[in-house]
């Protein structure tokens, strides 16, 4: 009998060790990444060996959407058509790139996101067949509960992700519903890079442990360095101008408070020769997707935002945060800033002020920043093809690579970022060949199929 239990204690052993190599070996082959960091692997570790909830803390940056997604896939069952995972964040942005993660990850499962801002039709038809992993937004979700799309009460595991962001907006009430729509969760994983003075307790944790990184590290603030610029008029569009001439060009993102200001902004800079992308909450999806690509693939260097963009999004190696407006709260300072500096790196904050106007004491300057604008900024290396054609039509990023190689007259090599959406993918080509490859690709077909290509200005 002993025997028995040892026997059987080794094969389970050696199936976790399987599998635990098989997770980093996708790492590897699919993200690009050689090995986890510190955080990622204590939060596999300590997530193996207990059978208890985890809480990460981690800062901006340091990878938590994988630390979580590879705890959530070590916990999985093999693929059964029943909803085995739910993960919950507080934007559709943040659904999307845990979504995206996890199906790089879990070849074989089936990924649903499910948020604001694409069809409820479209959703329901991919929870048709039921999926094993939710990634969604509290609200959307809900609603699709409602509605009868999906059943919760299967679901073993759940992560919620910036929990402290759902709770500021408003979605207490929303995650209460679902949870309770839950009785079979028997593992959670919270992850924030902001620490939370209370968990509520619909949440229902059971026998936590946290993992708390943000305690002994240099933050991002600390590897931030804060700059006043001093605007001589109420108005401060001409100083913005000529701070954004001075830097001359290295991927920044201006904050303002208002969707009003962020439009008026970015008018101005368009209207005086400086390109810049434009996000706020009364985009539509595709609007707001496509600018954050064109950010992320170097067709433009700028982008005009309120402080929807100050958490959740994946955008990297941005140099410079500036704030034409201060923003409304220490918290929303500290989340703006977080842009900048992630992992290792280092950035600057600029804080734009005019006549009369005072600093909070949250805000520490360190230096005036002397204004020196050059004449004008440097075009974008890059420019974004729009193909409206996208996973829903077979679409892939191997085909559409493939496609702009053989027809569109520049090597593979010279292609950069390609985005594939539902509808509609996005592929970024160097910008001096973009009429050329253009004009190439117009009558070509791909697979078998004519898409219509355009420019994404």
């Amino acid at each position: 009998m002993m025997c028995t239990i040892i026997s059987n204690f080794a094969a389970q052993t050696l199936m976790i060790l399987m599998k635990e190599k098989d997770l980093l070996q996708t790492v590897q082959q699919r993200m690009g990444i050689d090995a986890l960091n510190e955080m990622q692997q204590m939060a596999l570790e300590k997530w193996k060996s207990g059978g208890g909830d985890l809480i990460l803390y981690s800062p901006t940056g340091t990878g938590k959407t994988l630390a979580f997604s590879l705890c959530l896939l070590q916990a999985l069952k093999p693929p059964m058509q029943q909803l085995q995972a739910v993960v919950m964040a507080p934007s559709r942005e943040l659904v999307m790139q845990t979504a995206e993660i996890l199906r790089v990850l879990a070849e074989g499962y089936k990924v649903t996101p499910c948020y604001g801002g694409h069809t409820v039709a479209d959703e329901k038809a991919s929870l048709a067949v039921t999926p094993d992993i939710i990634v969604a937004t509290p609200g959307r979700l809900l609603d699709h509960h409602k509605r009868g799309h999906i059943d919760l009460r299967g679901t073993r595991l759940l992560v919620l992700d910036e929990m402290d962001k759902s709770l500021e907006l408003g979605f207490e009430d929303e995650m209460r519903q679902i949870i309770k729509q839950m009785p079979r969760i028997n593992r959670r994983i919270l992850a924030s890079a902001t620490v939370l003075d209370v968990v509520p307790d619909f949440v229902r944790l059971h026998n936590p442990f946290t993992l708390n990184v943000l305690e002994g590290k240099e933050q991002p603030a600390e590897r931030i360095k804060v700059w006043q610029v001093v605007s001589d008029s109420k108005d401060k569009l001409d100083t913005l101008r000529q701070l954004l001439l001075t830097l001359g060009g290295e991927k920044t993102i201006v904050f303002a408070n208002y969707r009003e200001s962020v439009e008026r902004i970015h008018q101005y800079l368009v209207k005086n020769g400086i390109e810049a992308g434009l996000y706020h909450g009364a985009l539509d999806q595709q609007e707001r997707e496509c600018a954050v690509a064109r950010l992320n693939n170097g067709s433009v260097t700028l982008l005009v935002s309120t402080d929807l963009a100050a958490r959740g999004l994946d955008i990297d190696l941005v140099e410079h945060i500036i704030h034409y407006h201060l923003p409304v709260s220490e918290q929303a300072y500290i989340h703006r800033n977080g842009r900048t500096a992630r992992v290792d790196a280092t950035g600057n904050a600029y804080v734009i002020t005019a006549p009369d106007e005072s600093l909070p004491e949250w805000v520490t300057i360190e230096e005036q920043f002397t204004l020196q604008p050059g004449k004008s900024l440097p075009a974008a290396p890059m420019a974004t093809l729009y193909f409206q054609a996208g996973k829903k039509e077979k679409l892939s990023r191997g085909d559409i690579m493939g496609f702009i190689a053989k027809n569109g007259g520049i090597e593979a090599g010279a292609i950069g970022r390609i985005d594939v959406r539902d509808h509609y993918s996005l592929a970024a080509v160097p910008s001096r060949q973009v009429k050329n490859v253009l004009k190439l690709l117009q009558p070509a077909k791909i697979k078998g199929k004519k898409v219509r290509i355009t420019l994404l200005k």
